[in-house]
């Protein structure tokens, strides 16, 4: 097998045209194959097994078994029809189609071989559209582990268009707490471009008796502890609740006497829209589901603005959720809006639909180790992962990824290679 170096990129939604032709006769122009960014350097480590997906799509029965049949936890069946390997890259394809008691179909796949500690890579794009689950994963089978318990270990989790969730399970310790089903599991999450606090500080500042925030983001996002200062040497952390506190030395218009906030429709009829600048990290504001979705901050006088900052989404198991993925900023010159910055998640690097990225597991006895583009972003103590494991590859349609909507349809999530390698000895 070789390896090859760089990587390019190609749009990761088909028209129907189109879809139907890589249906009915996969043709896909594959990727450049890149080279493995492996722990402390490629001479520690010995490749074991790889798959690059450069064969007929018939082949890929002689290494991998699917699902074929509906999913009762998620909102599609899966089907090895829905598996298509062609020009070097696995693509699992979503459709909208009546399936084994299920409105969408899917494709779910994990290798007949079973592997036992090493190091575990896949790259990959995930599927372009909110709600769906692109992922690259190890689960024990059966009831008996040979060692240890029953487990999961969620390489990646991708959920469209930048997060990465890191999830181990223990499927072994069930218990049932009021009446449901529960087991031990831990989870990390990583938003690549996004980050709760927001900073856009003025190179040059302006002046104004307005600023707004306008977003297109498709659900709810909440907003707080909004900060409009004037200019200054050094401005403070935007998470450090005691940032603007008095004897801090800023100036924050925020917190002057007459100010006023306008939003557009709230998720909550009773929310008040001042919880934006009240100084207090805990309360918030709620965008509604849908429809146009801004705020508008007017002072009683013109101020001067050298940097604005602000909190977007909320804290919640460890984790920030409801952020908004774009936003725009603006401020009242007195005859029109005026742009200062704007974001948008799904941009550039981070829309992880349009760039393949890798990511990586260091399985072994003592830890797990999780890599994103070679670089490590979680480490755990391995307390029970002690079983030999199938690696699984799937795409599932589920509602905590976001909005399901008909823009899934036809969409996929696209698998360049899985590598496995072991240290070789004395490393």
């Amino acid at each position: 097998m070789l390896l090859y170096s760089s990587a390019t990129m190609k749009p990761a939604r088909l028209p129907d045209f189109f879809l139907f032709l890589a249906l009915a006769a996969p043709c896909f122009a594959a990727p450049e194959k890149a080279e493995s960014i492996l722990p402390g350097g490629a001479e520690k480590w010995s490749l074991v097994w790889a798959d690059e997906f450069d064969y007929p799509d018939a082949q890929l029965d002689e290494n991998w078994e699917s699902q074929n049949g509906p999913s009762g936890h998620i909102l599609c069946s899966r089907w090895r029809e829905n598996a298509r390997v062609g020009d070097g890259t696995l693509r699992l394809l979503n459709k909208k189609e009546q399936r084994g008691g299920q409105e969408w179909t899917s494709g779910n796949i994990w290798t007949k071989r079973h592997f036992q500690y090493g190091y575990f890579e896949c790259r990959y794009r995930y599927a372009a559209a909110a709600g769906t689950n692109n992922s690259f994963w190890l689960m024990t089978r059966g009831p008996n582990p040979e060692k240890g318990k029953r487990f999961e270990i969620d390489i990646n989790e991708g959920h469209y268009p930048n997060e990465v969730n890191t999830n181990i399970h223990n499927w072994s310790d069930i218990t049932v707490v009021n009446g449901k089903q529960t087991h031990p599991s831990s989870s990390k999450h990583f938003q690549f471009g996004q980050e709760p606090g927001r900073v856009s500080q003025l190179e040059i500042p302006v002046k104004t008796s307005r600023l707004r925030l306008s977003s297109r983001h498709k659900s709810v996002f909440h907003l707080s502890e909004w900060r409009v200062f004037a200019p200054a040497n050094r401005y403070p952390a935007v998470m450090d609740a005691k940032a603007d506190k008095p004897g801090a030395g800023l100036v924050n218009h925020t917190r002057a006497p007459g100010v006023k906030v306008k939003t557009s429709a709230a998720l909550d009829a009773k929310a008040d829209a001042k919880a934006i600048i009240d100084g207090n990290p805990a309360t918030r504001w709620a965008s509604a589901r849908s429809g146009a979705k801004w705020m508008e901050l007017t002072f009683p006088k013109e101020v001067e603005i050298g940097c604005i900052q602000f909190i977007n989404g909320f804290p919640t198991k460890g984790r920030w959720e409801y952020m908004a993925d774009d936003y725009k900023l603006e401020y009242h010159d007195g005859s029109r809006w005026k742009e200062i910055t704007r974001f948008d998640a799904k941009d550039g690097r981070y829309d992880f639909a349009r760039d393949f990225h890798t990511y990586g597991l260091e399985w072994t006895e003592q830890e797990l180790v999780f890599y994103f583009n070679g670089k490590p972003i979680r480490r755990e103590r391995n307390t029970f992962c002690h079983s030999p494991s199938p690696i699984w590859l799937s795409l599932a349609i589920i509602k905590w990824a976001g909005p399901v909507t008909d823009a899934i349809d036809g969409t996929f999530m696209e698998v360049d290679h899985v590598r496995v390698y072991e240290r070789k000895p004395g490393d």
